[in-house]
């Protein structure tokens, strides 16, 4: 949503396909998992009266419409993709079908995943771990609006401590926001290095595949 407090900057989107396209260019595979906090997050619907599990189905079809736009810049961009959703729709997408999945990307298509995990109560992170755990991702690249984990949020806490490098057990034991616990746990189970990049720089993606942004690599 760019600057705006609801759905879609254009710019934002546009920024984000360069970068991918930039990635794409390189050869690395790359299998997306889009959240849908810029139209609806099921925890606010709950507060608002909706009942919980029905607040997180809603969650789950903002990623559907997200991803679609994402889907849209990206081939205006010239790159091939596929949108897979654990909600079926066959109206829009496919399928979120493990092999398939897996398929798409060695035919050097985007593969956006969308509708999380296909269950209420499991965040965007969790189906983000798990998606990376059965696709045999090499990393999970969370990019957030800050450039890394830090102890407190640095938009409130100026002396908050920014960190370059954290263990899984660190930020479960230190409780860190980063991403929710049941995600770093099945990222340590499945001994898969998650790296937190701020998503606001252009052209960041690229350079924090090469080590050239500033980051925060959680891992053993």
């Amino acid at each position: 949503m760019g600057g705006g407090e609801f759905g879609h900057d254009p710019s934002t989107l546009a920024r984000l396909a360069e970068d991918v396209r930039s990635v794409h260019g390189t050869g690395v595979e790359q299998c997306m998992v889009i959240g849908g906090g810029n139209i609806i997050r099921g925890g606010m619907a709950a507060e608002n009266g909706i009942e919980r599990v029905n607040g997180d189905y809603m969650g789950m079809l903002a990623t559907v419409i997200n991803a679609l736009a994402v889907q849209s810049v990206l081939e205006q961009a010239g790159l091939q993709t596929r949108v897979l959703s654990a909600i079926p729709m066959s109206s829009v997408c496919e399928p979120y079908i493990r092999r398939r999945a897996i398929r798409h990307m060695e035919k050097g298509r985007i593969v956006i995943c969308a509708a999380g995990s296909g269950n209420p109560f499991f965040t965007t992170d969790t189906a983000a771990a798990l998606r990376a755990a059965e696709l045999g991702c090499d990393a999970i690249l969370k990019a957030t609006q800050v450039d890394g984990v830090y102890s407190a949020d640095p938009k409130r806490d100026p002396h908050a401590e920014r960190y370059d490098r954290l263990t899984y057990h660190d930020v479960l034991a230190r409780d860190l926001k980063v991403m929710d616990a049941a995600a770093i746990s099945l990222a340590r189970e499945s001994a898969i290095p998650i790296i937190v990049f701020s998503i606001r720089h252009q052209g960041a993606f690229a350079r924090v595949l090469v080590g050239d942004e500033p980051h925060t690599l959680i891992t053993t």
